[in-house]
């Protein structure tokens, strides 16, 4: 799994998370993450833009350098993988500084009142059981700007026997390591589609078992 869950659990595997990630998937599940934002995320204009649970911080060097006028809010609720992001940033786009708001919290930490134009849940939607995922994707939407997309890189659900074998291998360690609240991969497209979002699919990986899509109204 890619990005970090909103709390404090993913502290635990911060320091290896990366490198273990790479180890079983390889590149897939960062190609699964510039295909979500190619599709996405416009290249041009002043976009405010939403990322939760981002987990080291790679993802925004890809998210500037489609953007590079972008305006983002880093919302992670592990300390260390938000230092992490942080000292990322510091180390690779210092000069961007100035366009990245670090906030360590969950979405409850979200202002009302705050809008982006896009939403971005890359591997963070499948590691919660499906009635907390329902409150948190609400809560997300609605900070949601009209006519925002909400960008997606997830597991899929699982078509062969190996997708269902190595999920449930998947949960099993991060629900002893991290105390996920998912024990199985919840209804993530039918949640997105009752908010009244519809998909474009962007893109399969690793054999089918990780996808990317954009979602808006």
């Amino acid at each position: 799994m890619a990005a970090s869950l909103p709390d404090s659990g993913f502290d635990y595997v911060a320091a290896f998370y990366d490198p273990l990630a790479r180890l079983v998937y390889g590149r897939a599940l960062q190609r699964a993450q510039q295909a979500a934002l190619a599709a996405g995320l416009p290249a041009t204009g002043q976009l405010r833009v939403l990322v939760v649970g981002g987990g080291s911080g790679w993802v925004l060097g890809e998210v500037l350098r489609r953007c590079p006028a972008a305006s983002i809010l880093y919302l992670e609720a592990a300390p260390r993988m938000l230092a992490r992001s942080r000292a990322w940033l510091a180390q690779h786009i210092p000069q961007a500084a100035g366009q990245v708001e670090f906030r360590l919290g969950t979405e409850a930490a979200l202002e009302p009142g705050e809008q982006f134009d896009a939403v971005l849940t890359f591997f963070l939607l499948d590691l919660f059981e499906p009635g907390r995922l329902r409150q948190l994707m609400a809560q997300l939407n609605a900070a949601r700007a009209p006519g925002g997309a909400w960008l997606l890189a997830d597991f899929g659900p699982p078509q062969r026997w190996w997708h269902r074998l190595l999920l449930r291998l998947m949960y099993g360690f991060f629900g002893l390591t991290t105390g996920i609240s998912a024990r199985r991969r919840p209804p993530i497209e039918a949640e997105l589609s009752r908010l009244g979002l519809r998909p474009t699919p962007a893109g399969q990986f690793f054999g089918g078992m990780v996808a990317a899509s954009v979602w808006r109204p």
